[in-house]
């Protein structure tokens, strides 16, 4: 069975350790940061095995060349359809990453919309999804397109409910407000909302969340719900007949009128 360590860095990025149950080896998830990482390595003993990115944002891929100097040898996983630094294995949706030394297989996803060949890593009900999906939120659009940001969702929407939702940052109190904007009666969310405020203030992550919780409370997989629509029709000003529209309503709302 696989475990995560989790590696703050900066003000907010989380980077993700995919190791063995003995921690003895890992792959490192998005460093944007190397010396926190090599920390982590040093402290726990821990051999690491590749470099798996989401996507080309700094704060993602900051950490690559300096990872790569202490350990020249181990490859680097990355999005076909971006410029990934010293990428040595190029991906798309339904490549597979076999990782025996840990124990897990991990499958491909192509999720573009926070940029436009984004991709994330699921296995052993784990996702890294980067900056797709955060707890009670999502990505913001940079060269992507909303609609594909919207069909990516989707896409994670489908995985098992049990899926643990690890992505790259601490936004999720943040986004429980917007959510509140959006559903303010939704008792999973204020419950969720007492939970994660609890978490962090005991200096704790609020990631991973589970998907099941996600689509009880992040309302960017709740465009089918009649008060999200009802929500993203009224800031609109017009009827909104396609879950897609809803979506890119309420994006746009968080965007101009939130953050």
């Amino acid at each position: 069975m696989s475990t995560v360590l989790t590696v703050p860095a900066f003000s907010d990025n989380y980077i993700w350790l995919l190791c063995d149950d003995r921690q003895k080896y890992a792959v490192i998830i998005d460093p944007g940061d190397a010396q926190p990482v090599l920390k982590q390595l040093v402290k726990y003993k821990i051999e690491p095995l590749a470099l798996l990115i989401t996507h080309h944002h700094h704060d993602h891929v900051g950490g690559i060349a300096a990872l790569l100097q202490k350990y020249p040898h181990i490859p680097v996983y990355g999005p076909k359809n971006e410029q990934i630094p010293h990428c040595t294995h190029a991906l798309v949706e339904g490549d597979r990453i076999h990782l025996e030394k840990i124990g897990i297989t991990l499958s491909v996803l192509d999720t573009a919309g926070h940029t436009a060949g984004h991709i994330v890593y699921y296995g052993d009900k784990k996702l890294f999804c980067g900056d797709t999906l955060f707890v009670s939120g999502c990505g913001r659009v940079f060269d992507g397109t909303l609609h594909d940001l919207y069909q990516s969702l989707e896409k994670i929407a489908k995985l098992p409910p049990d899926t643990q939702i690890y992505c790259a940052h601490e936004y999720t109190l943040d986004n429980i407000g917007f959510a509140k904007w959006v559903e303010e009666d939704n008792m999973d969310l204020i419950a969720h909302e007492k939970r994660c405020q609890a978490l962090i203030d005991n200096d704790k992550a609020t990631v991973p969340s589970l998907l099941s919780n996600e689509l009880k409370t992040n309302p960017f997989l709740r465009c089918h719900e009649p008060t999200v629509i009802e929500k993203a029709e009224r800031f609109m000003g017009k009827p909104l007949t396609m879950p897609s529209e809803v979506f890119s309503a309420i994006r746009q709302w968080k965007d101009s009128k939130y953050d």
